[in-house]
């Protein structure tokens, strides 16, 4: 009998060069690091112990995302369809600067403490970062109805999906953390989402609504 969720695993990309003290965003030409490959690969034997194969693996465009989803593939033996929907936030001016000159913006407070009323200088609100997501997900829950998906992209995105779903206030997903290489999972139903796992970095053998 097909099971009556669709279940989606969220990865959010290994760990690169600048990870921590950059704000990347959509810039081209980065990378995964040595300690970032094999987060990949890690995830990658811990997303093949599922008790189930995946039906399918969507990526962001970026090459950290994409480098985070190949040992995931190449695992599961599926080919990663690219997912302009997973793209990180589009940081706008911000893109590429230094999270310490960032840090002691006045603009800081609203990004940390007040999400929901803040645009990036020429770029995306974090309000449609989270519509963009998840209208993604829900569409991708209806095309892979009663299996379960790979989705590999960033830690912002995740992080306002999973708190999406859980009915958090988007002024407070601040509050979740979303490691690299972490594992966060979703349950769609033709009612409401259930959050099976946030920031997982263990085993996903027993992952499953109940």
């Amino acid at each position: 009998m097909a099971s009556s969720f669709t279940t989606i695993l969220l990865v959010r990309h290994g760990n690169t060069a600048t990870t921590g003290t950059v704000l990347p965003g959509r810039a081209p030409g980065l990378h995964l690091s040595e300690t970032g490959k094999g987060q990949a690969e890690a995830v990658a034997t811990r997303i093949s112990e599922l008790g189930h194969k995946p039906a399918a693996i969507y990526v962001s465009p970026l090459e950290r995302a994409r480098e985070t989803a190949a040992p995931i593939a190449k695992a599961l033996k599926i080919r990663p369809i690219i997912e302009r929907g997973l793209l990180e936030c589009d940081f706008g001016t911000w893109t590429g600067k230094k999270l310490a000159v960032l840090r002691v913006k006045k603009e800081w407070r609203a990004v940390q403490n007040a999400p929901s009323t803040f645009r990036f200088p020429e770029g995306e609100s974090f309000t449609e970062m989270q519509l963009r997501m998840w209208t993604t997900l829900e569409r991708l829950a209806k095309k892979h109805r009663g299996k379960t998906i790979v989705v590999v992209s960033h830690a912002d995105p995740i992080k306002a999906a999973v708190t999406y779903a859980q009915g958090v206030p988007l002024d407070l997903f601040q509050r979740t953390v979303i490691s690299t290489c972490s594992v966060s999972a979703i349950a769609f139903s033709e009612t409401t989402p259930i959050v099976l796992t946030v920031n997982n970095t263990g085993s996903l053998k027993n992952l499953a609504p109940s």
